[in-house]
């Protein structure tokens, strides 16, 4: 009879916690996420400096006072839609990298993931653009001239490839910092890239292949 108290008690416990996470998933972070997705579509379409809580609220369907509710004004909407923004992006390339084994294959991936998530998230790359070189520091420091304490989780995996590939005796002597700020500046100017000459299987193939020849 005790442990089936016990038991039912566990569940009963289990249920309430369920229901909890429920509401707050609901109305917390529901509400916010939401919110992100409006400011992201309102960034790509008129641009951070015509951004306003007021067109998010129309684009979102909602009152201006939600906003208010869970972001203190624009510039912290704008800090929470840019961390989302990081995030979304680092977690389509990670899936794609952690099923590699080897570093070779990771750093494939990693280019890969990167070129597929430019092309299918056109609107959340002119947000991060638009955040990124108008938003700026309560001391008016642009966000693009800001010195990071840590690297980001995209910097942070592409670092890990490398220093790993390295390690095995997969990839040969070089400085990782500065291939991996190769590969990222040319993953980011493929965005304009496309609109010209190569098509993205040509610019993917070309850049491994010449990532490659440079770090074997």
């Amino acid at each position: 009879m005790k442990a089936e108290f016990l038991s039912v008690g566990k569940i009963g416990f289990l249920y309430v916690e369920f229901c909890l996470a429920y509401v707050f998933r609901v109305l917390l972070v529901g509400p916010r996420e939401q919110i992100i997705k409006a400011a992201i579509e309102v960034l790509g379409e008129i641009g951070y400096v015509s951004t306003s809580l007021a067109k998010i609220a129309k684009k979102a369907n909602i009152s201006t006072g939600l906003i208010s509710y869970h972001f203190s004004g624009k510039e912290d909407l704008m800090n929470h839609t840019l961390m989302y923004l990081v995030e979304q992006e680092w977690e389509f390339i990670n899936e794609c990298v952690i099923q590699k084994e080897t570093a070779t294959a990771k750093l494939k991936a990693f280019i890969e993931a990167s070129l597929a998530y430019q092309i299918t998230n056109k609107t959340n790359n002119i947000a991060l653009i638009e955040i990124i070189f108008n938003a700026r520091t309560p001391d008016h420091t642009p966000y693009y001239l800001l010195e990071d304490e840590e690297e980001d989780l995209k910097t942070s995996l592409l670092g890990e490839i490398l220093r790993q590939g390295q390690e095995l005796k997969e990839f040969g002597d070089f400085p990782p910092l500065v291939i991996s700020t190769i590969i990222q500046g040319a993953i980011s100017e493929s965005m304009l890239t496309f609109q010209n000459k190569l098509s993205v299987e040509e610019y993917k193939e070309e850049l491994i292949k010449s990532i490659l020849k440079v770090i074997k």
